[in-house]
């Protein structure tokens, strides 16, 4: 009997942890939409959303390709706030290409790409009070980090 007990309860454990992981698997695609535009941007599948803390530092490797443009956009659940920080380095030099506290804490940055190459995106959720309750910390929120890509426009002297 002791053995049934056991058993159910690490079953009921394994749940719990699974579906909290779970729950924020598609976050970036419900939540990182930007309004339309006229300008057809393509979902890339390097995108991803994951569990956070508050305090807590997580790195995506990802690939762009030269003769495209990409935008790159963070969001999180309301209850760490409404703003993540995040910076982007090029993944071979480890040179800093972007930091978003430098740039009025935006959450949605565009470029075009010169070249192919890899890029490390460093996601850090800021650590203090949240935006509901000033004085109280929250647990684990859903974070979600949406790349999307287009071809760039041949215009100017491209035709030359």
């Amino acid at each position: 009997m002791k053995n049934i007990f056991l058993s159910i309860l690490f079953i009921g454990l394994s749940l719990g942890a699974y579906s909290q992981s779970s729950v924020c698997n598609n976050f970036h695609k419900k939540y990182c939409v930007l309004e339309k535009s006229k300008d057809k941007w393509t979902y890339n599948a390097q995108s991803k959303s994951g569990l956070f803390n508050q305090g807590m530092v997580s790195k995506l490797r990802c690939v762009i390709y030269k003769g495209m443009d990409y935008r790159i956009s963070v969001c999180c659940e309301t209850v760490l706030g409404d703003k993540v920080n995040y910076k982007i380095f090029d993944g071979r030099t480890n040179e800093l290409l972007f930091d978003n506290t430098a740039a009025d804490n935006t959450q949605i940055f565009e470029f075009q790409s010169v070249s192919t190459r890899q890029l490390i995106i460093e996601v850090v959720v800021p650590q203090g009070a949240t935006e509901k309750d000033k004085h109280k910390a929250t647990d684990a929120a859903c974070v979600g980090l949406l790349i999307e890509n287009k071809v760039t426009a041949k215009e100017g002297f491209s035709a030359y």
